[in-house]
């Protein structure tokens, strides 16, 4: 697999260089750049498979790079200091991230991960919807990318009822009846749409409020949505799911 690597700073360009030599040798690094105009000739020289790209260099970003390159025919990961800048969007979009200093693990779960994407070619319509999120002017991201084996469901948060955990996995339960399972648990689910309003019932319950029909007071308290379905309220989280609610 043929890799790009794109970061500002050259000491953050050979630490990965040193990471990937050492924990993934199924990646060739075939160019490095440190700014986007390098980046962009080495792309359409190279024609790479794997992107490993930094979030924020100088006054520019990798967002900027994604933009002019048009088409995509490669897989990214970006690779970023900031854990705040641009993070929900990219985890809404369904690609992988990664924080510098780069975990080695964390490395090959990444690289593992865009090999399948590769393999799938799932990866033009993931990143493409990403870039369209990163050109909203809307101050929150309106549908989130729920990856499942032979596709990519992109679903209106405003559909989602509610998130069930299952081990490692999490059940979303639609509007329109649809129950889809994802490989993710639900805690990275919880992070993401809280901010749209969600709130976790139960340990394995995530809510959306909009659906809530009412509250009974059965087993201390017990969520009804407008379908008929019953969540239970674990008693920790009570009073933060009635402030919620408004009661």
């Amino acid at each position: 697999m043929r890799a790009i690597l794109v970061d500002d700073e050259q000491a953050n360009l050979e630490n990965l260089q040193v990471l990937l030599s050492k924990n993934c040798p199924e990646v060739k690094v075939v160019a490095v750049a440190n700014n986007i105009e390098s980046a962009y000739d080495q792309v359409n020289l190279h024609r790479p498979d794997l992107l490993f790209l930094d979030i924020q260099m100088g006054k520019t970003t990798g967002f900027d790079l994604l933009n002019i390159l048009g088409e995509k025919s490669f897989e990214v990961i970006f690779v970023t200091a900031h854990d705040h800048y641009g993070i929900q969007a990219v985890k809404f979009a369904a690609l992988d991230y990664l924080l510098k200093p780069v975990d080695p693990d964390e490395l090959k779960i990444a690289v593992s991960k865009a090999t399948e994407r590769i393999k799938s070619r799932l990866n033009s319509d993931q990143l493409n919807f990403l870039l369209n999120q990163i050109k909203r002017t809307e101050p929150s991201i309106p549908k989130i990318a729920l990856p499942q084996q032979h596709e990519i469901r992109y679903v209106s948060v405003d559909d989602i009822i509610r998130c069930v955990a299952d081990n490692t996995y999490t059940f979303f339960f639609l509007a329109n009846g649809d129950k889809i399972l994802i490989s993710k648990p639900l805690k990275e689910y919880s992070d993401l749409l809280k901010p749209h309003g969600f709130v976790r019932a139960h340990q394995s319950h995530l809510v959306n409020p909009k659906f809530v029909k009412s509250w009974l007071k059965e087993d201390g308290g017990t969520l009804l949505m407008n379908n008929g379905d019953k969540i239970p309220v674990s008693k920790p989280n009570r009073e933060m799911v009635k402030e919620v609610l408004g009661k």
